[in-house]
This record gives C-alpha cells, structure tokens and sequence, in this order.
C-alpha cells in the first residue's frame, strides 16, 4: 500500500529531500573548498528521487519500474561521468571566481539556470540545481504518488504496452544512446594530445565508434564522408529527448486510464519537465554559453594581441565549422552547408543569438584579453 507523506502527489517531500540533499552538497564543497561534487550531486539527486518515489509508493506496477529505472540509469551514466571528468581534468573553471566566496557560491552565480546575467542576482549555483532536479524529476514523482498510482484509491494503472508507453521508452533509448556516445567522443578528444588546437571538436555520430563499417557504404561516404560530423551541442539537444520521453511515458495513466480530473491535471501539468529542459539548454546555460566562448577562443587565436602564426587559420577553419555543422539537430554536413540561412536559421534552430559577431563580440574580446593583461 502506498505511503502518503505530506501531499498526495509527494511534491513536498521531493522538494523537502532536494534541498538538504543539496545543501548538504553545497557545505562539503564549501568546507573543502573544492568542486569535484557539484555536479555529481545534481545527477545523483535523480536518482535519490526516483528511487524514493518508487519505494514510498509501493505500487511496482511496470510502467512504474520501467520509468524509474530510466531515469536512475540517466541519472547514473551522468552522474557518474561528470565526476570522472572533474577528477581526470582537477577542477571545474566555472567556480574559479566564486568558490571562496559563500553567497556567490550559494546564491549569485547561476551556470545552470537560465540566463545568467537576468539571474545571476537572484539565485545560485546550488539554488538552481535544487530548482532543476525537483522540477525535471516532476513526471516520474507525480506517476509514482499515490494519487496516480494507488489502484486502491483512485489511482489508475493502464497495461503496459500503450502507444505513449512504446514512443516514450524509444525516444528515450535514443537520446540516452547518443548522449553517451556523444559525450564519450567529445572527452576523448578534449583529453587526447594530438588534437590539432586550431580546429573545433566534431562529434561523429555513431560513426566509426559505434558502428565502425558503415563509413564504407557508398551512401554514407556520400552524405557523411568519414562520418557524420556535428557540433557537441547535440547532447543537449537528446538530453531534451530523454526527459520528453520519460513525460511520454508516465503519461499513460491519464490518457488510457481512470484517472480523477485533478490527477490528469497533475500529470499533463508536469510537462514543465521537458519545456524547462529544453528552454534551459536551448536558450540558458547550454548553446548560448557553449558556442559563444568556444567562438571567441578560436577567434582570439586568430586575431589575439597574441596570436601565434601556426594558428592563424584557426578562425576561418571555425567559420568554416559553422557552415557545416547543425547546432542542435543532427544533419549530414554534405546537406546542411548549400542549405539557405533562413532555413538554417528557423527550422533547424541556428538561432542568431547564438553567433559570435566579429565586429561587436570581436572587438569586446580583443578589448577584455587586453584589458586583462594590464
């Protein structure tokens, strides 16, 4: 029998067991001085709450289990990797300016929360990972509550099998597939000294690492020549496929079961999961302050004070990236280059915000490198 703690819907007890969880994380980190739990403690905050959910719930229907599980596999496979990188590269430059001082630590400095310079004054680092576990953790809270789930009282529990049950575990498996992939190859680059320091990481979707033999097809030398080549920004873009495919997938009660008006609410309402994902990587802390800096450091070694002459193609071959590459969606660059601007631009999400100009962004960087080396 389901437990029932403080709400029906386990919305407080989340949020309860987010912020100590968090906070907990932030007074090691600020005892130590050290950053090598920050991120490691957003990622396994999803797991904590998945399981919990899942337990207190006690109702092991298996749509339940399915999801959980998921999310506690994503949870563990970043996790797990974030911190794996934080100790093979020793610290996390983010928190350079801010990790001796308390409230800039806690609550002025926001690297995972929208737009960092409208909320760099309201909340923290540690604030808005508490904002974002509990948030994007909503679907799977909500569909293990006894308030969706408890057969016994209300609750509804559809056979598994559904259309949404079958679209949401697919979506999933493939952003979880392609997040990892993408981010093993952009570490192994990122660590690998021969990497040429004048030209930008590709990732080279499911070519060569994951289905080698394929690069030798004539429609694959074709379209993709030795792979098919994108910008590391795409992990954001199947990052925000596996939180829409979990809400998919939790969703069946309402849609194919007996739900009360309330519960159906609860659960359509929590696709403040997937929106808040993708408006927080599209347009907060992931493209913007992803191309942006890498644009300006290829710049820099271009046309920097100290540019060095064996970098001096460095821009243009970043340009010439640009070209080619999608920002978000995965498009071969045979196709994506002749493609018009507008088009680039609108369907394919190339936002201009997301463009480094060279006269005014150019300018400002020349003027902030020199300005620093006074």
């Amino acid at each position: 029998m389901a437990v029932y703690v403080l709400d029906h819907y386990y919305l407080a007890i989340t949020i309860l067991v987010t912020t100590a969880y968090q906070l907990l994380g932030f007074a090691i980190a600020w005892s130590f001085k050290f950053d090598k739990i920050t991120d490691f403690t957003g990622g396994s905050n999803f797991f904590i709450l998945a399981l919990l959910t899942l337990l207190i719930g006690n109702e092991f229907h298996a749509r339940n289990i399915i999801a959980s599980v998921l999310v506690m596999v994503w949870a563990v496979r970043i996790a797990g990797f974030l911190l794996y990188r934080v100790l093979r590269t020793g610290s996390d430059s983010r928190f350079d300016e801010i990790r001796s001082n308390f409230f800039k630590f806690l609550g002025a400095n926001v690297p995972l929360i929208l737009n960092p310079r409208v909320l760099r004054l309201c909340a923290g680092f540690w604030i808005g990972q508490i904002i974002w576990v509990w948030t994007v953790s909503l679907p799977l809270t909500i569909l293990n509550s006894p308030a969706v789930s408890d057969t016994s009282r209300n609750g509804s529990n559809p056979a598994l099998g559904t259309s949404r049950d079958i679209a949401g575990i697919v979506i999933w498996t493939l952003g979880w597939v392609i997040e990892t992939l993408s981010d093993l190859q952009k570490f192994q680059y990122k660590m690998s000294e021969n990497k040429p320091k004048d030209k930008p990481v590709l990732v080279r979707l499911l070519i060569e690492l994951a289905i080698p033999k394929i690069k030798y097809h004539s429609f694959s030398r074709l379209v993709c020549g030795n792979g098919l080549d994108i910008r590391p920004t795409l992990e954001m873009m199947v990052r925000i496929m596996c939180w829409w495919g979990i809400w998919i997938l939790c969703l069946s009660p309402t849609t194919n079961g007996t739900l009360p008006s309330s519960s159906k609410s609860a659960q359509y309402g929590s696709i403040v999961s997937p929106l808040f994902t993708l408006i927080l990587l599209m347009f907060g802390s992931g493209v913007p302050t992803a191309e942006k800096p890498q644009a300006k450091k290829f710049f820099l070694m271009s046309h920097g004070d100290d540019a060095e002459p064996e970098h001096a193609n460095a821009w243009g071959n970043y340009k010439d990236y640009l070209r080619k590459t999608s920002v978000l969606i995965p498009v071969p660059p045979a196709i994506y280059k002749p493609l018009p601007q507008w088009l680039k631009n609108t369907v394919l999400l190339n936002f201009p915000m997301y463009r480094f100009d060279e006269g005014k962004d150019g300018t400002a960087a020349l003027e902030e490198t020199r300005k620093n080396s006074v």
